[in-house]
């Protein structure tokens, strides 16, 4: 896993923290009370595809509910997402971009906390799954403290096979 470095300041942002960047502007459509996840799908510097996390596609949102199932038996992050009627962010990407376009992409991730600002935005093992499964080769996400990983999707794999 490579960490990507605050490079002295110039003119242009490089391309892993302008998508980044474009990934955390689409976090601002989620309708989790929790945290805001966006993801940006891109393959040769073009965006394919966008997601952020919210309801299934014709459910209400825990927005326009008013409440957070998993936020009110105060379940940790990353924990019993069987209980959480959102879609992760990962997951509205792949679903929105055709096998072509997935196939050698590059898949950008930012997300904030509702109280406390930026996040460690690792995708979960659901997620990682479907990345793996969608063959997009590179994975940018940021950290929670203004940098970002890259990684290699086939290096989850590694000491399990």
């Amino acid at each position: 896993m490579k960490t990507g470095k605050k490079k002295k300041k110039t003119l242009r942002p490089g391309w892993d923290e302008y998508f980044l960047n474009i990934a955390k502007a689409v976090s601002a459509r989620a309708t989790c009370m929790r945290r805001k996840y966006g993801a940006v799908i891109t393959k040769n510097n073009i965006i394919v595809s966008t997601g952020y996390n919210g309801a299934a596609a014709g459910t209400k949102d825990c927005l326009a509910v008013g409440k957070c199932t998993r936020k009110e038996l105060q379940i940790p992050h990353g924990q019993r997402y069987e209980l959480c009627h959102s879609v992760h962010a990962e997951a509205n990407a792949i679903i929105r971009a055709s096998v072509d376009e997935l196939e050698g992409s590059t898949i950008y991730i930012s997300g904030a906390d509702s109280d406390a600002g930026e996040c460690h935005s690792e995708p979960c093992m659901m997620c990682k799954r479907m990345i793996l499964n969608a063959r997009i080769l590179k994975v940018v996400y940021s950290d929670g403290n203004g940098k970002y990983h890259v990684v290699k999707p086939a290096q989850w794999l590694k000491g399990r096979i």
